[in-house]
């Protein structure tokens, strides 16, 4: 059962990725943030209502989540040919993609929101994780699967 719900992307909700989805989410959280409060006082001036904001901050922050899950999505089935796909080690369960991922980039928008100073440290933090995951590990499940490793 802890299987389905944590362990490899290709038949869990949530992998060791979606530690960085949270950490993304900051960083996008952020940019978003910004980005539409420029468009909300330019169109419509300061007095626009807050809940509409915050519906159309999370439907760019959902944008960007599946418009990023589709690029994956084509990147594991290899557009990019076998290396790519080869790092991917396989298609994410559906669950993992749809549900999961989304979800925890929303939860890094609104930790965003409530706490803006831990942003710039969420950046340095994703790009360290991009980093050492893309160029250092030999696939992207090679945490997951070495902390699998340590516990049998």
């Amino acid at each position: 059962m802890v299987d389905a719900i944590w362990g490899l992307k290709t038949n869990a909700m949530f992998d060791i990725w979606s530690v960085e989805h949270i950490l993304c989410g900051f960083s996008v959280g952020k940019i978003v943030l910004e980005i539409n409060r420029r468009i909300f006082h330019k169109y419509f001036g300061p007095n626009f209502d807050d809940v509409r904001k915050n519906y159309f901050n999370l439907i760019s922050i959902l944008f960007l989540a599946y418009f990023w899950e589709t690029i994956e999505h084509y990147l594991e089935t290899g557009l990019l040919g076998n290396m790519v796909s080869d790092w991917f080690q396989g298609v994410e369960f559906w669950a993992n993609r749809l549900v999961a991922d989304p979800l925890m980039m929303t939860f890094g928008y609104y930790l965003a929101q409530r706490f803006p100073r831990l942003v710039n440290l969420a950046r340095v933090c994703s790009i360290i994780w991009l980093v050492v995951h893309v160029f250092i590990f030999p696939h992207s499940m090679y945490l997951h699967v070495y902390f699998a490793s340590l516990s049998q």
